[in-house]
């Protein structure tokens, strides 16, 4: 029998308590942690320059939104934004503390290839992880956000690449809690742009996230203290058959039910490259499923909460951009009860 010991009970109190309150009912999280390069589409779509005043200016119009702690429970932000300042001279994260809003950064450095597989790839970010964790904790980041990405097609994903991001995905949220951290595990199944039916995204949704908890229980994380990032079961755009709004929920809750211990803190759906209408919908159909609901169920969304925004933002229009971003945020709040109206 292999022995280890738990962590410190103070640093377990401190991780689900921060855990908790990111998942706190009725509210989500908002992802700002597309890099220098995601942002830069984000401006050229609106006409302007990737420089680093309009990224600064574009984060300060979302994080300074009226009534953004009312639907919003943590925010994730990149290294980039973790240096810049709002008008008033407050670091951007400290700003949001302030507001009563958790502040967390994304950590990974991106996929590489993963020999041995077809274009499948890992993730880039553990080697100084712990490093850099003691630096963002002392700027009052709380949670943590990695992401890794299992492709979907006919032969994928491999054995290889479910095995090794699974550990990558531990290895990683171990590291965090070791440093008092509460991870946010993100196994990013793209699902949206393939060509499975609904049946096989789940069946996919739920192998991958079978290893990624034996490798989190492997690993002995600390499942109070953490936050899941999953993918919604969808079918591919380019399936040949078509699911409906309570297939989703339906699919996506039983493979969540078959394979995510009732101990995680709770789930927070990442939009994978749907609309924001549509994400906004089937978040609502997931937590419209009748039954046993072990944690509770939100949005992590970053493009679904953000494009119509930025296009009425456009550089010039702060208001115009601020008022579309609240209305996506009261919608997905509404949806992650099971309670929005079209």
């Amino acid at each position: 029998m292999a022995h280890f010991q738990y962590l410190p009970q103070q640093t377990q109190d401190e991780l689900r308590k921060v855990a908790t309150a990111m998942v706190a009912s009725g509210k989500g999280i908002v992802a700002t942690d597309d890099g220098i390069e995601g942002a830069g589409k984000r401006l050229a779509a609106v006409g302007l320059a990737n420089t680093e005043e309009n990224r600064r200016v574009y984060r300060q119009l979302l994080y300074s939104t009226n009534g953004l702690a009312d639907y919003v429970n943590a925010v994730i932000i990149d290294d980039d934004t973790s240096q810049r300042k709002h008008d008033n001279g407050t670091p951007l994260s400290l700003y949001l503390r302030q507001k009563g809003i958790i502040p967390g950064i994304n950590v990974d450095k991106g996929p590489v290839p993963l020999q041995g597989t077809n274009n499948e790839t890992t993730t880039q970010g553990l080697d100084d992880l712990a490093k850099r964790l003691v630096k963002y904790k002392e700027l009052g980041f709380q949670f943590a956000k990695l992401r890794s990405v299992f492709v979907v097609t006919e032969q994928t994903p491999s054995p290889l690449a479910i095995l090794e991001n699974a550990n990558l995905l531990a290895r990683y949220a171990s590291i965090c809690q070791a440093n008092g951290v509460v991870p946010v595990v993100e196994p990013d199944i793209t699902l949206i742009d393939g060509e499975q039916d609904i049946v096989r995204s789940q069946k996919v949704t739920e192998v991958v996230l079978a290893a990624v908890y034996k490798a989190l229980s492997d690993h002995h994380v600390y499942l109070e203290g953490t936050v899941l990032k999953p993918s919604m079961v969808v079918a591919g755009r380019h399936s040949k058959v078509k699911s409906g709004l309570e297939e989703v929920g339906k699919a996506t809750m039983t493979a969540l039910l078959r394979t995510v211990p009732p101990a995680v803190a709770g789930i927070a759906f990442l939009s994978g490259g749907q609309g924001e209408e549509e994400a906004t919908l089937n978040l609502n159909s997931i937590n419209k499923v009748a039954g046993k609901r072990p944690w509770p169920t939100t949005f992590c969304f970053g493009r679904a909460l953000q494009s119509t925004a930025q296009d009425a933002w456009a550089g010039k229009n702060v208001k115009a951009g601020q008022d579309k971003f609240l209305l996506r945020l009261k919608a997905n709040s509404a949806a992650s009860l099971g309670k929005y109206v079209k």
